[in-house]
């Protein structure tokens, strides 16, 4: 079950992450007015990428890591197809991830000295191609989705420094050149200055200007597509056997009239590309146009094909980015936002300063500790800067620039929404609300309280429970097993039989186990392993679980201090104990445990540890880890070469996997029973000798 149940949540999380992907994918490539910025998007992808790799089976046809950008528009533009892909590039944020990268590259070509890669500056603009047949220029079009593009020939005519023929030495036939439109910072400041003389919006950033150029319909912007400038960096078709590195078709490019960025380099080994990476953000204000990280590729084409191409990203190239761009500001206010697991963050409210390519006002402080450590306060000046975060975030404040008589502030005491003494657990940063009802938590927690881990409320989903709340219906968790069907028959979307079907739904969920209810009432770091282990303690008894005390909880095996700390915390609230009684007088019941039976001398399973995953066909999770330690056996979470047994039901996770790669004896169900009533041998005369 618990297998089961992490698979779910992956498979919700990977939904949700496609989703929001794909809506900025659109926000950035299709309307250039992105959300969010590069660093959080990366975040998020790299997210989906480790979710997609744990659970292979999950990888979804339309998601990101599958693709690049988006399709081109319905209509307007001609679509074009590429007839080599124009791929996306995997990123490395640090060196670490760089020489993980390079000693990957190495690994799959089994070679142990230094691989040569071109180093090229990662420039922030919009990726084109350029097909030339007979040297002259026939399309010019747009990434797109990395197979179909648009055509958008006619505007790129206008940048002067794409070639619209080549030179007699370049080669007949088709050939294909990719590049980067950019705007100069000049001429993008220049063109701003006259947008704002005219009373039109400032564009937000260099990359928005040069994407959007390139996509006018109507009233084009000659002016603006003039301010455009191309930077080639690879020859996709046409190039001629006797270039085999990047290097030489670099200085091809440059020999056909293109511009390729002065700072490109090659570089040996990792040591040699950290170094030329670290001296271009040394540079990076000074550079003409504007650059978000270095890109580099392996420069013998021959290694690049032995390496070999991913569906979304080469395995031979990756961009390595840029810290995030910063900037200075004062502190208004500092706020205290509630979020949806109860954690009490302090948040600066800022003086309005544009960073990263958007207006920030304002900028998480992350937690108590993080504001005393940076001491920030009310009306200091502060360092900002774009990061992987949702919001932003305060770097450093400048001390010189603080103006006399402010204070040091300081966290309050009570939960801003809800007035319950906030809590902070031994071993955390986080200040935590730890009310069942605090209404700024309240949809998120019957969100949870109805999911299929905890009472698995069917056809409760987030658009219900949004109305019943926002209605007024539901005012704490225990109301959603008291609704009847005339209430939810006045919702929208909710017609006769759709309520009769949830009240039906709630009355079966009210039948359940103390496991799922104790993940139902969402303690912080009580999960479905956690949850089955407490039940298992009080065999059941929620009364006794609750008078237990930190120290007794502390004792169950796999129930470490935190853990034992936030159960102990949240059964002492006393809102969180009338919560419970409400559920309980609701009609929610579980059976007790019978005490497993002891045993005289060995059981079948003494010293050794099992691993479950996936749900077996009769026995519950909890009851094959009882029987499992009845028999002497322990029950682990994770698989290892110490690992005797995995036992494998429908629907396993990567564990099952791991079993069979470490030569790990797998059973099923009936194979559990099997050795569980295998009798211990008596040992023999040579064994007590």
């Amino acid at each position: 079950m618990a297998a089961k149940r992490e698979r779910e949540t992956a498979e919700r999380r990977i939904a949700a992450l496609v989703a929001e992907l794909h809506h900025h994918n659109i926000r950035y490539y299709l309307h250039d007015d992105p959300e969010i910025s590069d660093a959080e998007y990366d975040t998020k992808l790299r997210e989906l990428q480790r979710l997609e790799a744990e659970w292979p089976e999950l990888l979804r046809a339309d998601s990101p890591t599958q693709r690049v950008g988006t399709p081109p528009r319905d209509e307007g533009f001609q679509s074009f197809e590429h007839r080599v892909p124009m791929l996306s590039l995997d990123n490395a944020m640090d060196a670490s991830e760089f020489e993980a990268f390079d000693a990957r590259v190495r690994r799959l070509l089994d070679r142990e000295t230094p691989i040569v890669y071109v180093g090229e500056l990662k420039l922030d603009g919009a990726a084109v191609e350029l097909v030339y047949e007979d040297r002259a220029l026939q399309v010019g079009a747009t990434r797109g989705d990395g197979r179909h593009g648009e055509d958008v020939t006619e505007n790129l005519r206008h940048v002067h420094t794409i070639p619209l023929s080549l030179p007699e030495s370049a080669p007949a036939g088709r050939i294909s050149v990719r590049g980067e439109v950019v705007i100069p910072q000049v001429a993008f400041a220049r063109l701003n200055r006259r947008r704002e003389a005219r009373g039109d919006d400032r564009f937000a950033n260099p990359r928005n200007a040069a994407a959007g150029s390139l996509r006018q319909l109507q009233n084009v912007d000659v002016e603006r597509l003039r301010s455009l400038e191309l930077r080639a960096y690879q020859v996709a078709e046409g190039l001629p056997d006797a270039v085999t590195t990047q290097w030489e078709a670099l200085g091809l490019l440059r020999t056909w009239g293109f511009h390729v960025s002065e700072e490109c380099r090659r570089c040996e080994g990792a040591a040699g590309a950290v170094a030329y990476h670290t001296e271009m953000e040394a540079r990076r204000e000074t550079f003409p146009v504007e650059a978000d990280g270095t890109v580099f590729k392996i420069d013998e084409f021959s290694l690049q094909g032995d390496v070999g191409t991913l569906p979304r990203a080469p395995r031979w190239a990756i961009a390595f980015k840029f810290p995030p761009q910063q900037a200075t500001t004062t502190v208004r206010a500092i706020d205290v936002n509630v979020g949806r697991t109860g954690a009490l963050t302090p948040v600066a409210i800022l003086e309005p300063v544009f960073v990263g390519g958007v207006t920030v006002s304002n900028a998480t402080l992350h937690n108590r500790d993080e504001v005393e450590r940076k001491d920030v306060r009310v009306g200091d000046t502060v360092v900002v800067q774009r990061a992987g975060d949702v919001i932003p975030q305060v770097v450093e404040v400048v001390r010189a620039r603080r103006p006399k008589g402010t204070r040091r502030w300081v966290m309050p005491e009570a939960c801003p929404a809800c007035g319950a003494r906030a809590q902070r657990l031994e071993g955390e940063v986080v200040t935590r609300c730890p009310n069942l009802d605090c209404p700024a938590q309240l949809k998120n927690n019957l969100f949870h309280f109805a999911s299929r881990s905890a009472l698995d409320i069917e056809g409760l989903g987030e658009k219900l429970i949004v109305q019943l709340v926002e209605q007024g219906h539901v005012k704490r968790v225990s109301d959603i097993l008291q609704l009847d069907a005339q209430r939810l028959a006045g919702l929208e979307r909710m017609a006769e039989k759709s309520a009769r079907n949830l009240v039906e739904a709630i009355e079966r969920a009210k039948d359940t186990t103390l496991e799922r209810v104790l993940i139902a009432l969402g303690i912080r770091h009580v999960g479905a392993g956690v949850a089955e282990l407490l039940a298992a303690h009080c065999r059941g008894d929620l009364d006794a679980l609750m008078q237990s005390p930190q120290e007794e909880l502390e004792a169950v095996d796999g129930v470490g201090p935190t853990i034992a700390e936030s159960a102990a915390g949240f059964f002492a609230d006393p809102r969180n104990q009338e919560e419970i009684e409400r559920l309980r007088k609701a009609g929610l019941r579980w059976p007790l445990r019978p005490a497993a039976p002891k045993r005289s001398g060995p059981g079948p399973l003494d010293g050794k540890k099992l691993v479950l995953t996936g749900t077996l066909p009769n026995l519950t999770r909890g009851e094959a880890k009882s029987r499992i330690e009845a028999a002497g056996g322990k029950v682990t979470g994770s698989v290892s070469k110490k690992t005797d047994y995995v036992v494998v039901g429908a629907d396993p996770g990567s564990k099952a996997q791991k079993a069979e790669s470490l030569g790990v004896e797998t059973l099923d169900e009936a194979g559990l029973l099997a050795v569980l009533s295998a009798e211990v041998a008596p040992p023999s005369d040579a064994d007590e000798d």
